[in-house]
């Protein structure tokens, strides 16, 4: 039953990172046309400028799920590398209970007015030929909170997996030093 949790909330952050590489990609096109109709067309394009900004902030929020689920997110190795599987999962654990849960509830819990405030205001951007609708990345905030509380549920899961010895192997392994 945890197993299969488990690999529900992974798969779950790993639409994310798909939905996040594609955002990259649609930043890529965004920035080049961008460029393009400045240097080449002489036109400036503030809306456009704006979506850049957009886009990166919500491909480096959606993927921050997916690093925590491939283990790629920032941790201090100096004792964690050299312990053994069992006290890695112990310290993932009470690092997502204590730590990881608690904070990305508050700024997901937090964020949702945040967004709900700027949707209901109507907020635009500050700037002529800015871009209308200010919530939507504003909305990504509580969206990638809670998606990083899920994904840490799902390393709390797999912590608990470990532990009781129903590990399975997964694709994604932490990079040994």
């Amino acid at each position: 039953m945890l197993l299969r949790l488990e690999k529900l909330i992974n798969h779950f952050s790993d639409v994310l990172g798909k939905l996040a590489a594609l955002l990259f990609v649609l930043m890529l096109f965004n920035v080049f046309i961008d460029v393009v109709m400045r240097y080449v067309f002489n036109d400036v394009s503030i809306g456009m400028q704006e979506l850049e900004w957009h886009l990166f902030a919500a491909m480096f929020m959606l993927a921050v799920p997916y690093t925590l689920r491939t283990g790629g997110h920032v941790r201090v190795d100096l004792i964690y590398e050299r312990l053994g599987l069992r006290r890695k999962a112990l310290i993932d654990l009470l690092g997502c209970l204590l730590l990881l849960l608690p904070f990305s509830l508050l700024v997901g819990w937090y964020g949702v007015g945040f967004a709900l405030e700027a949707w209901e205001l109507g907020e635009t951007s500050g700037d002529p030929g800015g871009l209308s609708q200010r919530w939507i990345i504003k909305a990504v905030i509580p969206l990638t909170f809670f998606a990083i509380a899920l994904s840490g549920i799902g390393m709390m899961l797999k912590s608990i997996n470990i532990l009781r010895g129903h590990h399975q192997e997964c694709d994604y392994q932490p990079p040994q030093h």
